[in-house]
């Protein structure tokens, strides 16, 4: 990241101020959102709660997950840098390029089998999608280029979790809990 601008210092010092964060975090973040080209951050820094992420259009993610405060402050310090990296042309990261790969067709999003339409909620992480579709009561999950179809039977699916660690793992939330993926039918699986 370039020397950031006078009026740019400024702001990250009333920034700094607003919320409640020291200069060196708020430093530590510009540099995250820098290199998330302005609408992400991946972050990893003691007053921030430790690691986290965190999305223009709403996700934020901080270790202290319960910390609704903290994500908050977070979450508003992102956004207000991710203004002021729009509007600094000296903080842009302009990355030199290899190779420049043109955005796929419309359609390869779609991973799941095409009958069942158009996804209520879907995610990634570590190599494993999921999507959601509650009208047809289906989960489709793709694990190493396999796609299974689960029938959600009466679950109303409205929590999903993911956990980075050594292994990943997804939890799924219906209004009795926990939903044992396992235990539920599958309804198709490709190879």
């Amino acid at each position: 990241m370039q020397k950031p601008s006078p009026k740019a210092e400024q702001a990250i010092d009333e920034l700094s101020k607003r919320h409640g964060f020291s200069r060196e975090a708020v430093m530590s973040m510009l540099e995250s959102v820098t290199r998330g080209l302005g609408g992400m951050a991946q972050f990893d820094h003691p007053e921030f709660g430790g690691a986290g992420q965190w999305m223009g259009g709403g996700m934020t993610m901080v270790s202290d997950m319960f910390n609704d405060s903290l994500k908050a402050r977070v979450a508003a310090l992102c956004a207000d840098l991710s203004t002021l990296v729009a509007n600094e042309p000296a903080l842009a990261r302009d990355k030199p390029v290899s190779l420049s790969v043109p955005p796929a067709p419309a359609t390869s999003h779609q991973w799941w089998p095409a009958e069942l339409g158009t996804a209520n909620s879907s995610g990634a992480q570590n190599g494993v999608r999921y999507a959601y579709f509650i009208a047809a009561r289906r989960l489709a999950i793709e694990l190493n280029g396999r796609v299974t179809v689960y029938d959600t039977l009466d679950h109303r699916i409205s929590g999903f979790s993911q956990q980075q660690a050594r292994e990943g793992s997804l939890s799924f939330h219906s209004q009795y809990g926990l939903v044992d993926v396992a235990a539920l039918p599958v309804d198709r699986a490709s190879t």
